[in-house]
């Protein structure tokens, strides 16, 4: 292999070319390259690489995340270890995907544009667990950190998969555990901080074992003097209160030993056992699983420190030629829109000061895209995200980037295709290191499905299908990102924003004298990005390289070194900045001009009438937050002067500012944009209370799971809810037994799942609750119908929905808020969400409660540790408690 690593990835299809972004140029281009590869004696695909190679620089990386088990099976006598463990019909258990598998299909992932290729973790684990009823499949329950587990192979199968990445320029990201192993010890009765021996109850798994194998991991027993004094585990039970930090640090994640990392002992042993997977098996970086919940000093000797015996693992990397291995954290910190609380945690975590790690992924990031792009929030949530970063994180370059991955409901589980698209190219347009979790290529709707047609959730066949439309596109976006190294080592400045709802926002990138412009529209309609400031020369050319859809149209910064563009619904387009030709011609004094009087500077409560003056205009259009589809056509009088009035039936938050522009399409030209503000009042439209502790499932006969976070909490205990309304504005609180937060939920609340159902009088609608083996009560059917959990909120029209499909993705969807004091969740839907009606008067709401974890939570006669009792799952409905609203005509209308 080469030494200039630059040199060999171009001898990857699709490298340097991102300007040509027809597919089939691509392709053509790639086969062109072939022979000149061969020619610098470059490695082919089907040579095998060193095993220890020189460091990129990660900031130019793509990477493509794997669950090992659930990608491809290349040997299938390892599949079924004789413990129960194997059914690939079962999503808890294995489906058979090992190192092998993953190694054969190495070409499909180069191809795609990847340099990286980060696989969970390897090492020999726990593999089923009695006390939970769920598998370790995906490597994080530990029992012997330096083995590779049976599953998954031997170590020189994945020493062949180093060194197959290596021979392709590619590297190898290993998944890592600090914070805990499998679960072997439990406290289900009680607890005592001064005497961990007392409930104590070991928890022997399916192997028989009831400590890890590997020493010291296997000293867990505190009630043996010996194995308490030596302190390898803190001896907790679970969080329960995850702004503890004291819990945080030193409880159980989900009932996941853990590890006391303040330890000497343990330090050492875990510096060892990631030394080994550097030096034997030549990987290429770390991702370290649940950084949150060690101690920041360990994370900071475990990275830097260390002794001559046992150094620090970036010492260990410099020693097999490795000078910039890269180790970058999970801190699953997502914030609510505008909100920085999580992003600055994650920033304590590498700013050097309480320890350090080199970078942590960029979940507020991942949040604000769900919001921006899936659910049809304002593209200004984006934009003040992108601005945190810069300001938060000074080394958000080496921050991995993503919108799906094994922890989080997949993208187009509640979002749609086109806003996938907009995502993506989001991540290949942005600082930090885009992260391609499995699948997303392909379109898949659940995180953990299969690649291979055998594994679980594959439908029956492979799915390694290059010619898939998301494959293609993702090649293409990628091939964008390597061609213009603005993008991976850039500074963006948001140019753009939308306050008010999706529609336009636009960035411009900067790096070693050279510009990017890049631009979306999240609406469903055109939007009018007017008066942008390029920060660009007047008359700078603008070179389209990029459009989700069809072929990016140049442009030409105006005198004023701005732009105005009318932008296609759900796109998105990036331009390079060239270099001025001439000067650009003076302003025509004579040129259309239209002016809006000054609005008024407090909120009005209804509609509002705008007037100015225009001249040389016969008409033009008054666009509010760059919506062109309900522009309003004005048309001055004689005198030039004009008037109308703007609806704000929709406009429920006082808090934002809408902009109103006046444009002269034939002309090119907008007025100066003005803000106003509306506070509309919200009226009671229904009100209805529920019984308490009735949560047992229509048939009285459901219990809760086994896991003491549910028991007497009854988090699916409806106790009331109340209707207001604000024009076609809907707010809906729901009153609940308990709200909790113990799984540390991204959108305030756990244990618990909504679906909220919509249905209007003499509209049809579908009658069956997709999924939950029930039906809307009475009426013509649901017309829109919301799930949501802690970590997603997704709404649905009716149109195609039925027993198994959710529907027709739509939004924007509602917001959501906590009132923790007193157990309330708030669900805001805007009147777009729900058809954009002047009225809810006779609407018909049906709310029922169940839980969520990547798919409606089981049901089984029996309950589970995290498993409902009392029914049969495949048919019985998934419904803990439920209650109906009418609203009443009165107050349901225009205030």
């Amino acid at each position: 292999m080469m030494s200039d690593h630059r040199d060999t990835r171009v001898c990857r299809v699709h490298d340097d070319v991102a300007t040509q972004h027809q597919r089939g140029a691509l392709r053509m281009l790639g086969f062109a390259l072939f022979g000149w590869c061969a020619a610098q004696g470059v490695a082919s695909a089907d040579d095998a690489g060193a095993l220890h190679v020189p460091s990129p620089d990660w900031r130019d990386q793509v990477i493509y995340f794997a669950l090992l088990d659930r990608f491809d099976d290349g040997d299938p006598s390892n599949n079924d270890q004789g413990v129960g463990e194997f059914d690939p019909t079962d999503r808890s258990r294995y489906s058979g995907g090992d190192l092998r598998g993953i190694t054969r299909r190495l070409d499909y992932i180069r191809d795609l544009g990847a340099t990286a290729l980060w696989i969970t973790p390897p090492v020999a684990h726990q593999w089923w667990d009695p006390a939970v009823g769920y598998g370790g499949y995906h490597g994080y329950w530990a029992t012997d950190f330096t083995a590779v587990d049976p599953h998954f192979g031997t170590l020189d199968d994945y020493r062949a998969l180093s060194r197959a990445l290596h021979g392709r320029g590619m590297y190898l990201v290993q998944d890592i555990v600090l914070n805990h192993v499998g679960n072997f010890f439990r406290y289900p009765r009680e607890w005592s901080a001064d005497d961990p021996a007392r409930g104590w109850t070991r928890n022997v798994d399916a192997q028989g074992r009831g400590a890890p194998v590997q020493p010291p991991f296997d000293r867990n027993d505190p009630t043996d003097p010996a194995q308490r004094a030596q302190a390898i585990y803190h001896w907790t039970p679970p969080i329960r209160d995850n702004t503890d930090r004291a819990q945080e640090l030193r409880f159980q994640l989900a009932d996941l030993d853990d590890l006391n990392t303040s330890n000497p002992q343990v330090r050492d042993a875990l510096r060892r056992s990631y030394a080994h997977w550097i030096r034997e098996a030549g990987v290429d970086a770390f991702r370290v699983d649940t950084a949150f919940y060690v101690e920041p000093e360990f994370l900071d000797d475990f990275v830097y420190g260390g002794d001559d015996a046992a150094p620090g693992v970036l010492a260990v990397a410099r020693a097999t030629g490795r000078e910039a291995f890269h180790v970058f954290g999970e801190g699953f910190g997502i914030d609510p829109p505008y909100q920085d609380r999580k992003a600055r945690k994650i920033a304590r975590y590498m700013d050097g000061v309480a320890g350090s790690m080199p970078a942590m992924i960029n979940f507020p990031l991942y949040g604000s895209a769900q919001d921006v792009f899936a659910r049809g929030a304002p593209t200004a949530v984006l934009g003040h995200r992108i601005r945190s970063m810069l300001a938060l994180h000074p080394r958000v370059h080496w921050m991995p980037t993503f919108v799906d991955n094994h922890d989080v409901d997949r993208f187009l589980a509640g979002g749609d295709a086109a806003g996938l698209r907009q995502a993506l190219l989001m991540l290949m347009t942005l600082p930090g290191i885009p992260t391609i979790y499995y699948g997303t290529e392909q379109g898949f709707t659940r995180p953990r499905e299969s690649m291979f047609g055998a594994g679980w959730g594959s439908g029956g066949r492979d799915r390694f299908d290059a010619d898939a439309p998301l494959y293609r596109y993702l090649q293409s976006a990628i091939a964008l990102r390597r061609a213009h190294r603005m993008f991976s080592r850039g500074t963006p400045e948001v140019l753009h924003e939308n306050a008010a709802g999706p529609g336009a926002i636009a960035w411009r990138t900067t790096h070693e004298g050279r510009s990017a412009l890049v631009a979306f529209n999240t609406a469903h309609a055109p939007a009018l990005l007017d008066n942008l400031d390029t920060g660009l020369p007047p008359g700078t050319p603008l070179r389209g390289v990029f459009a989700i859809d069809g072929e990016p149209r140049p442009a030409t910064v105006g005198a004023d070194g701005r732009i105005h563009l009318e932008l296609p619904p759900r796109g998105g387009w990036v331009w390079i900045a060239g270099e001025r030709d001439a000067a650009p011609a003076a302003p025509d004094a004579a040129a259309p001009t239209v002016q809006i009087d000054p609005l008024p500077a407090d909120a009005v409560p209804g509609d509002l009438d705008v007037t100015g003056s225009a001249r040389g205009v016969e008409s033009f259009l008054l666009v509010v937050d760059g919506a062109l589809d309900g522009a309003v056509r004005v048309r001055p009088d004689a005198e030039g002067r004009w008037q109308a009035r703007i609806d704000t039936a929709s406009m429920v938050d006082p808090a934002v500012a809408h902009r109103v522009v006046a444009w002269h399409a034939a002309s090119g030209r907008a007025s100066a944009p003005a803000t106003f503000r509306v506070a509309r009042r919200w009226t009671l439209a229904a009100r209805v209370d529920d019984s308490a502790r009735d949560d047992h499932g229509p048939h009285r006969r459901y219990r809760y799971p086994t896991d003491p976070s549910w028991g007497e909490n009854r988090q699916a205990d409806l106790r009331g809810a109340q209707a207001e309304t604000s024009g076609g504005a809907l707010r809906l609180s729901l009153d609940l037994a308990t709200v909790t937060t113990s799984w540390n939920p991204a959108n305030g609340f756990d244990h618990v799942a909504f679906g909220i159902a919509i249905g209007f009088p003499g509209e049809p609608g579908a009658r069956a609750l997709p999924l939950q083996h029930a039906e809307f009560p009475g009426g013509s059917g649901w017309r829109y119908r919301m799930r949501a959990h802690g970590w997603s909120n997704a709404l649905f029209a009716a149109d195609g929905a039925s027993a198994t499909h959710e529907g027709r993705s739509v939004v924007p969807a509602a917001s959501i808020a906590v009132d923790h004091a007193r157990h309330r969740v708030v669900f805001t839907f805007p009147a777009a969400a729900l058809g954009s009606r002047r009225t809810l008067a006779g609407a018909r709401i049906h709310v029922t409660t169940w839980d969520y974890d990547g798919g409606w939570r089981g049901l089984a006669a029996e309950a589970g540790s995290h498993t409902f009792g009392g029914g049969d799952g495949t048919r019985d409905p998934l419904v803990m408690d439920e209650l109906v609203l009418e609203v009443s005509g009165a107050g349901a209308g225009a205030p």
